[in-house]
């Protein structure tokens, strides 16, 4: 598979660079038949967007979305590739003219350079999180097929820093919930906190990493294959696929290591609900036994690293290795994970949509 693309039914292909003309996807396997979720896409790209709180990069781009194909003048997909596109208009190139000849600690101009030859400097190209435009489109579209199922994804940040979030029902957070703050943290106490760190890092320069938690309630039983592509695997390569994603977990996660099986273990119990007669009691593997959904709500965890821009004195080398201090300039979030949380919502509805195409069919009305 071409690595511009992820998928097996559904599969998309981003394109575009940071400071080119566009950025955007092509969504192929898409079921026809559904109404084209014209407002979704346009909410979820709103709250990806930068500029739009003091804790984020302050570049000013509408992230207006341009459907290219595969929907029909009445609005309905028609199971062809759709293509979306979304202008890049407030590109500042200047800002990067002195890194033709540099490499940034910690970026990917040194490995890109190894791999291509060449690169694109201006914004690190597709190294950059502006490509994740284009998954935030497709998975505006994987989360309305996922709603004619029942299936509700929800993320939140969950750490900042050393500050962490309490959360006591996962399942009753909702999108309002987390978008109370600029934090993006339903946990009111703790977001304050969240605040303060992130202020703290901006005003030294400095930067500061983070932990997303994403939840998923109603996804049935039976989703993943048993080997190569079990859901937790295709969960773990869509969201290690993220800029600055350093680590994966679901349900217990790392913590599982410490415990003992009679800790970990969820035992079956029989459900209260006759489309679920079967039930665990606990949920510590969240939601994944054998790399198969067991119907349980999903449960994952996302670690992202402190930003590598940041605004203090470092130490680098030209492109002949002559050793130089470098200073960074430009706009950049202090704090990935703010604006992180619709990223990896758009990546978990992409898995879940894809495993229930490949379980289900192609066709709506084969959609529950």
């Amino acid at each position: 598979m071409p690595g511009n693309s992820f998928g097996q039914r559904l599969r998309i292909t981003t394109f575009g660079e940071s400071h080119g003309a566009a950025v955007g996807v092509v969504v192929d396997g898409f079921p026809a038949g559904l109404s084209f979720p014209h407002e979704r896409i346009a909410r979820k790209l709103a709250r990806r967007r930068p500029g739009t709180s003091r804790l984020s990069s302050q570049r000013r781009e509408p992230d207006e979305v341009e459907v290219l194909s595969g929907v029909s003048p009445d609005g309905r997909t028609l199971g062809t590739p759709i293509a979306m596109v979304v202008r890049n208009v407030d590109n500042r190139g200047r800002d990067y003219a002195e890194l033709a000849d540099l490499y940034r600690p910690s970026h990917a101009d040194y490995t890109y350079e190894a791999r291509y030859g060449l690169r694109f400097v201006e914004g690190g190209g597709r190294a950059s999180a502006r490509e994740t435009v284009g998954r935030v489109a497709a998975g505006a579209l994987a989360e309305a097929l996922l709603a004619r199922s029942g299936i509700d994804v929800v993320a939140y940040v969950a750490q900042v820093g050393d500050v962490r979030a309490e959360i006591e029902d996962e399942a009753a957070l909702t999108v309002e919930a987390v978008d109370a703050n600029d934090v993006r943290c339903p946990d009111p106490a703790a977001a304050a906190a969240m605040v303060e760190t992130i202020e703290a890092a901006r005003k030294a320069g400095d930067s500061v990493g983070g932990v997303i938690r994403l939840r998923a309630c109603g996804v049935p039983p039976g989703l993943g294959d048993p080997v190569f592509h079990k859901l937790t695997a295709d969960l773990a390569a869509a969201m290690m696929s993220l800029p600055a994603a350093r680590a994966f977990e679901v349900g217990e996660g790392v913590r599982a290591a410490s415990m003992r099986g009679s800790e970990h273990n969820d035992a079956f119990v029989p459900g209260d609900d006759p489309k679920r007669p079967i039930r665990t009691r606990t949920n510590r593997s969240g939601g994944i036994q054998g790399g198969i959904s067991n119907g349980e709500i999903l449960r994952i965890g996302v670690a992202f690293k402190p930003v590598a821009t940041i605004f203090r004195p470092q130490d680098t080398v030209r492109r002949d290795g002559t050793p130089v201090e470098y200073v960074a300039r430009g706009r950049h979030d202090p704090c990935v994970v703010p604006r992180a949380v619709p990223i990896v919502e758009a990546m978990a509805a992409l898995v879940l949509a894809d495993h229930l195409l490949l379980r289900l069919g192609a066709r709506v009305e084969e959609v529950p």
